[in-house]
């Protein structure tokens, strides 16, 4: 094995394990959601609080900017997993 294809083949290792660990934190996240779809029907609040989302993805662009990230992208990341919570919040919540 080549010193080029030996390097690339640590950074796909560090990248798999990048990926193991993102997984479990969005796995938490979802978890996270069951307790909120309890809150919002006791609270007889929609899955969709438009506020909120704005807040979660100017909160996420600031933390991307600070990390090295491109905000623009994690706002294409958090909208996305958003859009996808408040399907599963409503999937989960009473009907009104």
């Amino acid at each position: 094995m080549s010193s080029g294809q030996h390097a690339l083949s640590e950074l796909r290792a560090t990248i798999d394990r990048i990926d193991r660990e993102i997984v479990a934190l969005l796995a938490e996240r979802v978890r996270c959601l069951d307790k909120v779809v309890e809150v919002k029907t006791r609270e007889n609040l929609p899955a969709a609080i438009p506020e909120r989302v704005e807040e979660v993805v100017a909160h996420v662009r600031t933390q991307a900017e600070t990390a090295g990230m491109p905000p623009e992208l994690a706002e294409l990341l958090w909208r996305r997993l958003i859009e996808w919570s408040i399907a599963y919040e409503e999937g989960h919540l009473p009907r009104r």
